[in-house]
């Protein structure tokens, strides 16, 4: 895998809007946010295009990934929020331009397809992050500053991630590369040219956001029948939030034990990555991470996601 350069105080970070447009108010207060922390946004007037439940059209989304990519005074890029879009722009990226530039992607949700563009289909460690809207902008309730400077600014493995809602469905121990992101996303990547496509042996890392009980078990269903589970050594679940019944009844954590409860490895629930009740913690894709399922489930960053140079 390639590994970017870690970041360091003043350098520009691109703020880019693959997805849905945002509010103006939480983009502000993020912009603030990224200054605090002692990077540079960078950005121009595309970022605040609207085309319906777009920001702006598939060309000028793309182009400004692209451009930042290009150029050499961009250190790295940051999503200002999910929604839906970030599958149109794969088409006009530039995988030649991604393996080149080398530079640290943050995002989730909708974003996980640029996530597997960059660590399926170019070899390049991406981050599941923090982004402008509804965490940046709101600052220790938003994100996990601790995580995000760990995984993105120093050049050694983030080591052992123990949050205190994290539990195991399966016990035991299995280690691998890092992958996935936002289950909708992953499967609906199927059977394109940007398929999420991960090794033999790999880590699946699985978030999911305001689903019905019934929706978690098909999708789950599909990556089994996919065959992308067959090749885990070990799950990772979010926390998934909004996803129990509104009136009582199963939980998404039950039902996610009931649909792993033969999985030959360890799998554990609860890991505050994503969609989050509270604070949001960055996990690098693409590295080396072991999974342990017990008594005191956790998850160990053994590989560094990113160079001194």
């Amino acid at each position: 895998m390639l590994k970017p350069r870690a970041l360091r105080p003043g350098d520009r970070l691109a703020v880019v809007s693959p997805a849905s447009p945002f509010n103006r108010e939480e983009f502000d207060r993020g912009i603030e946010e990224i200054r605090r922390l002692g990077f540079v946004p960078v950005f121009d007037d595309t970022v605040f295009a609207r085309q319906s439940y777009v920001s702006g059209a598939p060309e000028l989304r793309a182009a400004a990934i692209r451009s930042a990519w290009r150029d050499p005074s961009i250190a790295g890029l940051i999503g200002v929020r999910g929604g839906y879009g970030s599958a149109q722009v794969l088409p006009l990226l530039d995988r030649n331009e991604a393996k080149r530039a080398r530079k640290p992607f943050i995002g989730y949700s909708d974003l996980t397809s640029i996530l597997t563009f960059l660590t399926v289909g170019c070899d390049v460690i991406a981050f599941h992050g923090p982004m402008i809207d509804r965490r940046l902008s709101r600052g220790a309730d938003g994100y996990d500053a601790d995580s995000f400077t760990r995984a993105l600014c120093r050049s050694e493995p983030m080591g052992e991630l123990a949050p205190p809602a994290l539990e195991s469905i399966r016990e035991g121990e299995a280690a691998g590369q890092l992958l996935g992101g936002t289950l909708t996303q992953l499967l609906a990547s199927l059977g394109t040219p940007f398929a999420f496509a991960p090794p033999q042996g790999y880590v699946l890392f699985l978030d999911e956001v305001g689903e019905r009980l019934y929706r978690l078990d098909r999708m789950v269903t599909q990556l089994r029948q996919a065959g992308l589970l067959a090749r885990a050594a070990a799950v990772v679940i979010g926390e998934l939030p909004n996803c129990d019944e509104p009136e009582g009844g199963p939980t998404g954590r039950a039902v996610m034990a009931e649909l792993f409860v033969d999985f030959p490895g360890p799998v554990v629930i609860g890991f505050p990555s994503g969609h989050t009740s509270g604070p949001t913690m960055t996990l690098p894709f693409g590295v080396k991470a072991r999974v342990l399922g017990g008594a005191r489930a956790r998850v160990v960053i053994e590989e560094a996601a990113v160079e001194s140079e």
